[in-house]
């Protein structure tokens, strides 16, 4: 077989990263059975669609992982965020899930998220340097 390059891309959404993410996603369901896959995606949009906020992550094995939400400083303090949690979290149950997953960092929203019932599993020291990461879970 040919020596393989090794190349450096930081377009996040290429062709190359969705094949790498794709490769993934169909080992874990090839070592699982579990193939049932839904993207999370909701968004706060104004009249015009501007984009103001919004919530991504993904449903897979029974559980529901949120990777970003995100409220526009014009808009925060409105109940937005909770609006997006309230719509990850129903969709979850939908689709029969028993557990939420987050991550936080020191600087951001823990006490939001342990308002909702999140509760801490873990906690990553220095990330970055003089913050900690934080993992929460929620049974739903």
């Amino acid at each position: 077989m040919q020596e393989l390059k090794l190349v450096f891309d930081q377009a996040e959404n290429s062709a190359d990263a969705e094949r790498v993410r794709n490769g993934v996603i169909y080992h874990n369901f090839a070592a699982t059975g579990v193939s049932a896959y839904y993207p999370v995606n909701f968004f706060l949009k104004t009249e015009r669609g501007e984009v103001m906020g919004g919530l991504l992550g993904m449903i897979w094995g029974g559980c529901l992982h949120v990777s970003f939400i995100w409220v526009d400083e014009a808009v925060r303090g409105r109940d937005n965020g909770t609006r997006l949690m309230d719509a990850a979290e129903a969709y979850a149950r939908e689709r029969h899930c028993h557990t939420a997953t987050l991550d936080t960092h020191s600087f951001q929203a823990r006490p939001f998220y342990e308002k909702r019932g999140y509760e801490l599993f873990g906690t990553l020291d220095d990330y970055p340097t003089g913050h900690k990461k934080f993992f929460l879970k929620k049974r739903l």
